[in-house]
């Protein structure tokens, strides 16, 4: 299936007057579909697995802006490190550490995001208030984290029908946002919210999103392993 260039057009003019950064998620879409969104003036794309990330970084322009918004395990962080624009599933302190780490050795300031566990679903991964709050602290120390940016914060809703279940989730993810938009350290620069996805980006943006990750609206139906 082609891209919805239609979709895509409308989603820009719903969009752009909020200020809400759209990054395209092109996981198990070939170059060729990312290229006719590039060619529409995209630049942001999100991908979810590190090798499917590499390879397209190789084959497409440089000035593509790649989100990981995956499950990032620490052992894969130095393949990404050098291009990545935003890590957007930092879900422990220790995975910061590692891409701090990796920083670091490529004298590279990476931009990373906190997601905060706000849904019913156990298959979720994020932190939750207590850890975000130590994560928080650690920032606050002047030798910590000299190679990391934190941008703010990503969530996931449940995936429900209940509308009003995920605008909960979202509004408690905004208050968590709204806590530490005004933290003041070298490594941390709240600008970010990335909530909201294709079945749920409206009610995202109604509650403060600041990015929303669109997939299947652009690119249609996943394959049945992705």
């Amino acid at each position: 299936m082609a891209i919805n260039k239609e979709a895509f057009l409308s989603l820009r003019q719903e969009l752009d007057p909020h200020g809400v950064t759209l990054v395209a998620v092109s996981k198990t879409k070939p170059a060729s579909d990312i290229m006719e969104l590039y060619a529409l003036g995209q630049r942001d794309f999100g991908e979810n697995y590190v090798q499917e990330l590499v390879e397209k970084a190789e084959q497409l322009p440089n000035d593509i802006r790649w989100h990981f918004i995956g499950h990032l395990q620490t052992n894969k962080v130095k393949f990404i490190a050098p291009f990545v624009h935003l890590v957007h599933g930092v879900d422990s302190e220790k995975l910061l550490v590692e891409i701090n780490k990796q920083g670091q050795k490529l004298n590279r300031v990476i931009g990373c995001l906190l997601q905060v566990f706000i849904a019913r679903e156990e298959t979720k991964f994020g932190l939750d208030e207590a850890e975000l709050d130590q994560v928080v602290s650690r920032l606050k120390e002047p030798a910590a984290f000299n190679h990391i940016v934190v941008r703010g914060l990503m969530g996931m809703a449940s995936f429900s029908e209940n509308r009003e279940q995920v605008r909960t989730e979202f509004r408690q993810l905004r208050s968590f946002y709204t806590r530490y938009t005004g933290l003041a350290t070298k490594n941390c620069a709240f600008d970010t919210l990335s909530m909201g996805m294709s079945g749920d980006y409206r009610i995202a943006i109604e509650e403060g999103s600041t990015l929303v990750r669109i997939g299947s609206l652009l690119f249609g139906s996943r394959t049945k392993n992705s």
